[in-house]
């Protein structure tokens, strides 16, 4: 059995802050939440429900160190969907809490809610590929285009958390429930999903970042974040007169759809252009040479006996 590889203690001290210190705010939500004898028992089930978590991250890093080729990229994917996850399930309790008691309007902790999970949920982000360290990239280039994809993908993030923080922060008329419960479960598998697949992206490449093996974290941005997401916040401003839809987000989205449509044209053309590349070089690399030299065909040696003596000694 392979090992678990060494940890690195800063990044393994601030993953361990920010997910510890997000779950114990969450906790915090939930228990006020509720009055009298029940505040003990949500009290007492986040508790425990906090202390599995933890166990369970401690063996899925053995594990993952055992058996994954890679372990730290293994191990980032499985502790952000473990912890995206808990956490996930923890704001639906809080939206459904604050959705049963409309007359607590108290903007400034819906507000703070917001604010938390805007920080927590990047941070982590960025925590997890910088485990992974990329020693291995030496060239400034080839940094400068993990930190793109780095931005582009805190962005999205971003733009996914402003979409559900409409569920909960007051506004003046709500969503239908089929709405807003499709909506938080698009943003849910949103968050789950696209994070890993980035992660697996800017883990997998060394110093030779293929343009090919790049593209299908943009394609799905493009597709699920950048234009449906579009679609929403139009929706909603148009159909529900809602004041609170971003203007700069939408506009972000515009931009990005503008952006990531050029840049799609710009690698097919390269695949254009990267046959005509290939046979060129395989037809240099095919002319015979001068100084070829021929070999001459070797003939097997005749063991058999020749037909006529074989007759011959047949009549004898």
């Amino acid at each position: 059995m392979v090992p678990p590889p060494p940890a690195n203690k800063p990044h393994a001290f601030l993953s361990a802050i920010v997910i510890v210190g997000s779950m114990a705010l969450m906790d915090a939500y939930l228990v006020e939440q509720n009055r009298g004898p029940r505040k003990i028992g949500i009290c007492i089930m986040a508790t425990v429900g906090d202390l599995c978590f933890l166990i369970v991250l401690r063996y899925v890093a053995v594990w993952v160190g055992a058996e994954v080729r890679s372990a730290k990229r293994g191990y980032a994917m499985i502790l952000w969907f473990l912890y995206i996850f808990v956490l996930e399930i923890k704001v639906y309790f809080i939206y459904q809490n604050y959705k049963a008691d409309r007359k607590s309007l108290d903007a400034l902790a819906r507000k703070a809610l917001t604010l938390l999970l805007s920080v927590c949920v990047p941070a982590l982000f960025v925590i997890l590929v910088a485990i992974d360290r990329m020693e291995y990239v030496k060239a400034f280039k080839k940094k400068e285009e993990i930190r793109n994809r780095l931005f582009w993908v805190v962005v999205d993030l971003l733009d996914v958390l402003d979409i559900q923080a409409n569920l909960w922060e007051p506004q003046k008329k709500g969503l239908p429930i089929w709405a807003e419960g499709l909506m938080f479960f698009y943003c849910y598998i949103l968050l789950l999903v696209l994070p890993c697949v980035s992660l697996s992206e800017i883990s997998m490449q060394g110093v030779n970042i293929s343009p090919h093996k790049m593209m299908l974290y943009p394609i799905l941005s493009l597709v699920t974040i950048n234009i449906v997401t579009l679609f929403i916040r139009g929706g909603n401003m148009l159909l529900y007169k809602d004041n609170r839809v971003s203007g700069i987000l939408m506009g972000k989205n515009v931009l990005a759809i503008i952006l990531k449509m050029c840049s799609f044209a710009q690698y097919r053309r390269h695949l254009r252009n990267a046959p005509d590349a290939f046979g060129t070089e395989l037809r240099k690399n095919s002319v015979p040479s001068s100084r070829s030299v021929q070999r001459p065909r070797q003939t097997a040696p005749r063991d058999q006996t020749a037909p006529h003596e074989v007759d011959a000694c047949e009549r004898t």
